[in-house]
């Protein structure tokens, strides 16, 4: 089984920059593909990136692609979301989650979740 936290969600104004991290529990952490969602109020949670086991493959949503950088450390257990040029509308609380699949983008698909990290993006 795989435990996970998230930290690195706050306040910051639009343009400003975050970096999330996700810290897994398990020996077995670099076995698996680590994603983020998001989920806004009011809103159905969405893929934002995921990235496999060997760094080797990285797919982002739309919304995202060229701000936000998922990367990890397998020797630290740690998946992060490095999130740049932020805007208002990616305001959401902020979930990792891991899958044994090669890569998903499905949330159907991972099953291990962490309890989420805030994010408010001021205008």
């Amino acid at each position: 089984q795989v435990q996970l936290v998230e930290s690195g969600g706050g306040l910051v104004q639009a343009g400003g920059s975050l970096r999330l991290s996700c810290a897994a529990s398990g020996r077995t952490f670099s076995r698996y593909t680590m994603g983020w969602f998001r989920q806004a109020p009011g809103k159905e949670r969405e893929f934002v990136a995921v990235i496999n086991w060997s760094r080797s493959i990285t797919y982002y949503a739309d919304s995202v692609k060229g701000r936000f950088t998922i990367s990890r450390d397998n020797a630290k257990n740690t998946v992060y979301l490095q999130m740049n040029s932020l805007k208002p509308e990616d305001t959401a609380v902020y979930y990792c989650a891991a899958t044994s699949r090669v890569v998903a983008v499905d949330e159907d698909a991972y099953g291990y979740w962490g309890q989420g990290t805030q994010v408010t993006v001021s205008s």
